[in-house]
């Protein structure tokens, strides 16, 4: 035994089957842009950020009489009718400040709740990355790092930000990587320098930009400007404390 604690990455959420998650923390990565709102929404002071994967569940919580804000996110735009979808430009300390939200996205929604027999379930973002990587180092659990792709395909941000993420952790010998965190560290390696450039190449980056969001794409890539790490507890993401 060396005492090393395991550092796995799942590329993809159908992927998820083939991993045990118990007794893991999962961290759900979703750069473009679901999880950089959320850690952007719970470090400008919203009470709670509610993940659900369908738009009709989004809109239950109206229809039973709740006062949140409804944020609803379908292939890159904002779904007729709710609030706003998952731009961090909509996430402000004015419009989310003590409010509760109830978000659904593409992907970044879904690949949670796939991941929730996991023990603990966190939210990561280039906004938050040392923040996260100091505290997993600090936890006993295995990580499970989880990319929410892009309607279950392999996508470029969610595995550089799992790369990103495994070089801060194997820095100290601390870690096991197991292949695909290895392949994302490379990967990172290769990009780090610019991460933006090198993302320009990417298929959601393409699609954002054809929806007129480009700004979206470089907060995304903002580097540890948050230092709060979203949890889930219940059903509600929250502010670790």
């Amino acid at each position: 035994m060396t005492g090393k604690k395991n550092l796995e990455v799942c590329l993809s959420p159908a992927l998820l089957p083939l991993f045990n998650l118990e007794g893991k923390i999962a961290v759900i990565i979703d750069i473009f842009r679901a999880t950089t709102s959320i850690c952007y929404g719970i470090e400008n002071g919203a009470e709670a950020i509610i993940p659900v994967a369908e738009v009709h569940e989004c809109i239950a919580y109206r229809d039973n009489g709740f006062d949140h804000l409804l944020a609803a996110e379908r292939n890159g735009e904002v779904v007729e009718g709710f609030d706003f979808g998952n731009s961090p430009f909509s996430y402000t300390r004015e419009k989310v400040g003590g409010k509760t939200i109830v978000l659904t996205t593409t992907n970044g929604t879904h690949a949670l709740h796939r991941s929730i027999k996991a023990k603990q379930i966190v939210i990561g973002s280039f906004l938050n990355l040392t923040a996260l990587c100091n505290w997993l180092t600090a936890q006993t659990e295995d990580v499970l790092l989880v990319c929410a792709g892009w309607k279950n395909n392999f996508n470029l941000e969610d595995t550089l930000f799992a790369g990103a993420v495994t070089h801060q952790l194997t820095a100290n010998g601390g870690y096991r990587a197991d292949d695909a965190a290895i392949a994302s560290l490379d990967l990172y390696a290769m990009a780090k320098d610019d991460l933006n450039a090198y993302l320009k190449k990417t298929s959601h980056s393409e699609r954002l930009k054809q929806l007129g969001i480009e700004a979206d794409i470089a907060f995304c890539l903002n580097v540890d400007t948050a230092n709060t790490i979203p949890v889930l507890e219940g059903e509600r993401l929250v502010r670790l404390s």
